[in-house]
């Protein structure tokens, strides 16, 4: 039997999760309930904190004698996130709490497949929640008010909460399969490109884009990683340039780490390398003045690559595919790597493009599996889209 897990500190919100394990009970919900306090609970719960805590790696003392509270509330998430990937019983997850409680349940939620319902009503919901989200699909619900005890907006909130995980829960959706799942990046400098490219594959794959914005990339490798999708056309590369030059959306130093694990097929390219990614002009860092921005809107600046950083950002890239030893195929598309960087717009700088594709070829050790492609065309035209399709078909059907 598949069971709504209702997760929170039974020590100081015993009282809402008693209403919120009733309230979805009235639905129709099969409910367990789990403690994940750090101190002596006021009521009792399916699955106590001590069996949670006895998860951590240095056993339930590590999380329970701790008498410093940040550290008991870090040991606890370790303890909750080793303990929830270990159930087989899960319909969904419901969590409530306060900056402790969220951060808690939050850490166990995110290991959890994508597509499984997680609803999480928080005090901090309202506020900057990518902490607690990251690359999840956790749904983040305003308390509105603090959990202090009832009242007579929170009993409202709780109750919408429970009938959302409930409704949830019992009319679970399915993920089809009949078509293989393909990954591409996309920004919207690429936008042309990728929808071309999706257009010209989307008979016979099933094609899942991701927005490069740091969680997207991060989300296409955690699905590499699982298993869940076939192959890779990661267009869109300019999560690197945040990450070296301190843009607001950067990648992670495993940006093509899950291309290496599988052996994927892959199809790379150097979409955006030529901008870095920042917030409102006044967010821009002082070491940055002077330089050539466009403001993409009122709250995202670009900033422009130049031939220096080229050079830094191909030789990275360069340096992680050299790892992958799946078949890869690179694709410079030498009339430009965005919609900003073509002749007459703001972006267009042919010598640091130059710098930037001699680096990556320069770097790249090219093996029978592993090959650079320049293609005279800039990325948005459809040839290139064409190219880049049959470069993907090629290594995924040798």
């Amino acid at each position: 039997m598949k069971h709504i897990y209702v997760v929170g500190t039974a020590d100081t919100k015993g009282e809402e999760l008693a209403y919120l394990v009733s309230c979805i009970e009235t639905a129709g919900g099969t409910v367990l309930s789990v403690d994940v306090g750090t101190r002596p609970p006021g009521t009792s719960f399916d699955v106590n904190a001590e069996t949670v805590a006895a998860y951590h790696p240095h056993g339930a003392a590590a999380v329970l004698a701790c008498d410093d509270r940040g550290r008991a509330v870090e040991a606890m998430g370790v303890a909750f996130s080793r303990f929830i990937v270990e159930r087989q019983d899960i319909a969904a997850v419901i969590g409530i709490g306060g900056g402790g409680g969220t951060s808690i349940i939050t850490a166990g939620m995110r290991q959890l497949a994508l597509g499984l319902p997680k609803i999480m009503v928080s005090t901090l919901a309202s506020g900057d929640v990518a902490p607690y989200v990251d690359i999840s699909d956790i749904i983040m619900m305003p308390s509105v008010t603090d959990m202090a005890g009832l009242n007579r907006l929170s009993r409202v909130i709780l109750h919408n909460a429970a009938q959302a995980i409930a409704a949830m829960a019992s009319q679970a959706a399915k993920m089809t399969a009949s078509k293989p799942a393909l990954g591409l990046t996309m920004f919207g400098v690429t936008t042309l490109a990728v929808t071309a490219m999706v257009e010209r594959l989307r008979t016979d794959h099933d094609c899942l884009v991701f927005h490069a914005t740091g969680t997207g990339g991060r989300t296409l490798e955690k699905l590499a990683d699982s298993g869940l999708i076939s192959g890779v056309l990661d267009i869109t590369t300019t999560e690197v340039c945040d990450l070296l030059l301190g843009g607001v959306l950067p990648a992670t130093t495993d940006r093509f780490g899950a291309i290496a694990r599988t052996g994927l097929p892959y199809v790379g390219s150097l979409g955006a390398l030529d901008m870095v990614n920042f917030w409102a002009p006044e967010t821009v860092p002082a070491q940055y003045a002077g330089r050539l921005f466009y403001r993409h809107n009122p709250n995202v600046t670009l900033m422009r690559t130049t031939s220096a950083e080229c050079e830094q950002i191909g030789r990275w890239i360069g340096e992680r595919l050299n790892l992958c030893q799946g078949p890869v195929r690179i694709l410079i598309p030498e009339k430009g790597v965005s919609a900003l960087d073509i002749e007459g717009d703001v972006f267009f700088d042919p010598q640091a493009d130059a710098v930037l594709f001699n680096a990556i070829e320069a770097t790249v050790k090219p093996t029978p599996a592993r090959r650079v492609i320049r293609l005279p065309m800039h990325i948005n035209d459809p040839q290139f889209a064409e190219a880049a399709v049959a470069a993907y078909r090629e290594i995924a059907n040798p």
